[in-house]
């Protein structure tokens, strides 16, 4: 009898098939909505999801740690509800990010400028960046009920006795569907469903690169990249900081003209790798990530199909599903901006300026809450001292 995976490859393939699964559609959504093409978001799904598995192979391999790479689903919701004058300028933000990223790693007054900022603000900002997005399912539901219902159900009942899967098996649902109703109408091409990488040359003499690249940047790391590396530390690995913003910085940068927008530490996926049930030997654990990285690769060749099916969708379905996704996310941001009463005017004032989506000078609303967030917390520092 052939023997039995080992947990480490089991754990492995569950942290890629729930990080996948957790959160494609809000990439999809967030390349779209800053003008991609349908043929050019699959190319920043594909090159994302090579990056971050071989950006996890590597940082596995070389620290013997269980470090795991994700795609930045907080950074996809931000460009799924702000704008850009043109695709080359939004990849001329995902150039900054990363340029930004390998900074950090060479120069650590960047990360100490970064810790500067009251994380209360960032988690302010991204409440108010979600909040269109997490209305998508409550929209859908009244719209399209016949389609949406039966996500919302699934993801209810497994939230309540299986959260891990809730989200996966709500999106495997939503394609399922999708799957069904293109085969109805004769299916999607064929050569749409092998996976491209195209080319954009980045525009980067726009100020919307600033406005739009910054605040992707702050995102990214105050929600993936400090939370990636606590979670690490809370299962006793001292992660090296440096070579992970190195790696990921250099996968974002390489990664930006095919669409990439960033990759970065996983923070909720990466305790499915370096938990316990990866294995019960700590040193042992790295094998899972390595795993992890390895099967993200493999998912990049379908991951073209799984972009042209979404393509596919009747307009608000996938949205949902992605809105449903964020939901946990939005409450955690909410719960820590609003956790202490003497902060709560600076993060009020930074989440209705994100939420508001006015844009000025080109620069989205996402950078200006931050600024008025910034004022609001100087001026009521001295009351507060």
């Amino acid at each position: 009898m052939p023997a039995a995976p080992s947990s480490t490859t089991v754990a492995g393939l569950v942290t890629a098939l729930v990080g996948f699964l957790s959160s494609f559609a809000v990439v999809l959504i967030g390349l779209r909505a800053v003008g991609a093409s349908p043929a050019q978001a699959a190319s920043g799904l594909v090159v994302l999801s090579v990056a971050m598995g071989l950006a996890t192979v590597l940082l596995a391999q070389r620290t013997r740690m269980p470090i795991t790479v994700a795609w930045s689903t907080p950074g996809a919701a931000l460009l799924a509800t702000a704008s850009a004058p043109s695709w080359p300028v939004a990849v001329g933000a995902f150039v900054l990010v990363g340029a930004l990223v390998l900074l950090a790693a060479a120069w650590p007054r960047l990360g100490t400028v970064i810790a500067a900022i009251p994380p209360v603000l960032a988690q302010a900002m991204l409440a108010g960046v979600l909040v269109p997005l997490c209305l998508e399912p409550v929209r859908a539901a009244l719209e399209i009920p016949r389609l949406v219902v039966p996500v919302v159900l699934v993801w209810a009942v497994l939230l309540r006795f299986s959260p891990r899967w809730a989200v996966p098996a709500a999106f495997a649902l939503t394609l399922g569907t999708i799957g069904w109703l293109s085969a109805c109408e004769g299916g999607v091409p064929a050569a749409a469903l092998l996976p491209a990488l195209e080319w954009t040359t980045p525009d980067l003499g726009s100020a919307a690169v600033i406005g739009l690249g910054l605040p992707l940047f702050l995102v990214t790391m105050a929600s993936q990249n400090v939370p990636g590396m606590a979670v690490l530390a809370a299962y006793g690995y001292r992660a090296p900081w440096r070579a992970a913003m190195a790696v990921t910085g250099a996968g974002t940068l390489l990664g930006a003209p095919f669409g990439g927008h960033a990759i970065n530490l996983a923070a909720i996926s990466a305790a499915l790798a370096a938990g316990p049930e990866a294995d019960a030997d700590p040193a042992r654990r790295y094998l899972a990530a390595r795993t992890a990285g390895v099967a993200y690769v493999g998912i990049a060749l379908v991951s073209a199909a799984v972009a042209a099916l979404v393509a596919t969708a009747p307009a608000g379905f996938v949205a949902a599903a992605a809105g449903l996704a964020l939901w946990p996310v939005l409450a955690s941001s909410l719960s820590g901006a609003l956790a202490r009463p003497e902060d709560r005017i600076p993060v009020v004032a930074t989440f209705l300026v994100a939420i508001s989506g006015v844009a000025v000078g080109g620069i989205g609303s996402a950078f200006w809450s931050l600024v008025v967030g910034l004022a609001f917390w100087a001026w009521y520092r001295p009351s507060r001292a």
